[in-house]
């Protein structure tokens, strides 16, 4: 008799997996002004700063709120998930109906696309393949 609690994988080790969400992008029109009003009203403290990007942490995991001021970024506010190579991810998700609506471009960890489900939902998967932001 086999255990009803128990879970059954059907994915292989060789199918690209969302692995967790690295972080919530979140377009911005003043970024000192969000910056303050994050850490004032949600209590998130800064984690890295750039010109046109702060990332904010929380207590309770290491996925961070990335406010931006970026037009080039897709998406007002969308989780980014963490994959182990995005071409890779891209390409055999595409392959599975999913369409790719940015193909994969650099970023300064790594490289990121954006592809819609045959349901109409945007992911947005991001790899480090060149490795951990600095942090101040």
């Amino acid at each position: 008799m086999s255990d009803p609690t128990a879970t059954t994988s059907t994915v292989s080790a060789t199918v690209p997996m969302l692995r967790k969400i690295d972080c919530i992008m979140m377009q911005v029109a003043d970024l000192a002004a969000a910056v303050e009003y994050y850490q004032r009203v949600f209590g998130l403290r800064v984690f890295w700063q750039r010109e046109r990007s702060v990332g904010l942490t929380m207590p309770e995991t290491d996925a961070e709120i990335v406010l931006h001021i970026e037009s080039d970024i897709p998406g007002p506010v969308e989780p980014y998930y963490l994959v182990d190579d995005v071409v890779a991810a891209a390409a055999f998700y595409t392959s599975q109906g999913c369409s790719a609506l940015v193909e994969p471009f650099d970023i300064e960890i790594g490289t990121c696309a954006v592809l819609q489900d045959p349901f109409g939902v945007r992911l947005c998967i991001l790899d480090m393949t060149k490795g951990l932001l600095a942090t101040e």
